[in-house]
């Protein structure tokens, strides 16, 4: 059995995590949680430990600009302490650190009618504070791996899930209150928690080290999945045509459109792996999610 530290007390995916692997795998990982809001987590030994799951950090919520305050904190949390808390695990003598960065680190959506597809040859182009953050913190965790300890760095596009929060919630509010919807012609690749806690899982017990792209098996239009998420609530949303150059032009206004309608794809080879995660279908997600 691995000992797992996950840093960040009650975040959502570490959290989600420790649930998952504890019900359907308890023989596998015991869990303990360390909280980094103040100095105090520095006096903790970590050497009693296999893996330390890094989850803390700074949400992106921002549209726009931002305050040069605001990009402080990001570089402060989500890169700075990132790389002490990589660097004490490592002097401490723990084996595997498994980082949770973004698919922020791409830059942002591809407008509404144009593709963005990432591959293995795609550069890494942050537009904002948030995403180069999660840059600048691999530039500095990566190069610590070695054979004694192994760097896993996951790059999930948006996570959603039963408690989420973000993106996910605003469609919500659309499927639960509207009976029409603009139907727009787009793809994103999303990663339902379930599937996601199924993947760190198996970077953990396989002791994986390097960067990771974990998405659906399948991609989701934003459209489509309004209509799936009322229907898990027993209404109907109708799908209207025609409205796509309408939401197309208000993207040029506001980046909540492209967020939202536009294109992000990983392309399914760069998400595959030896062993299935992708045990939730859409469809299965979108229930389970929205299940009492």
């Amino acid at each position: 059995m691995k000992k797992v530290l996950i840093t960040g007390a009650n975040s959502y995916i570490g959290t989600s995590v420790e649930k998952y692997i504890t019900e359907h795998y308890p023989e596998e990982c015991s869990f303990d949680t360390v909280d980094l809001h103040d100095a105090s987590w520095k006096d903790k030994d970590f050497s009693g430990y296999d893996v330390v799951f890094h989850v803390a950090g700074i949400a992106h919520s921002d549209v726009g600009k931002i305050s040069e305050e605001r990009a402080k904190l990001y570089y402060s949390v989500n890169t700075d302490l990132a790389f002490e808390t990589a660097k004490k695990a490592k002097s401490d003598g723990v084996k595997q650190f498994v980082f949770m960065s973004s698919a922020s680190v791409y830059g942002n959506s591809g407008k509404i009618g144009k593709r963005k597809m990432i591959s293995t040859d795609t550069s890494l182009m942050p537009v904002n504070a948030y995403g180069n953050s999660k840059v600048q913190a691999e530039k500095r965790i990566v190069p610590l791996s070695d054979n004694d300890f192994k760097v896993c760095v996951l790059r999930p596009p948006m996570i959603y899930g039963k408690g989420c929060k973000g993106n996910y919630l605003t469609l919500r509010k659309f499927a639960l209150k509207l009976k029409f919807f603009p139907f727009v012609k787009n793809e994103r690749s999303m990663l339902y928690v379930g599937n996601l806690c199924e993947f760190v899982r198996l970077m953990i017990v396989n002791g994986e080290s390097g960067i990771f792209l974990p998405q659906n098996a399948e991609y989701t239009n934003t459209s489509e999945m309004v209509k799936m998420i009322a229907a898990a609530n027993g209404r109907k949303v109708r799908l209207v045509y025609g409205f796509g150059w309408a939401i197309k032009f208000l993207g040029l206004f506001t980046g909540l459109v492209n967020k939202a309608f536009g294109n992000l794809t990983y392309s399914k080879d760069v998400s595959e792996y030896g062993n299935d995660y992708q045990k939730y279908s859409l469809l299965t997600s979108i229930e389970e999610t929205e299940s009492e």
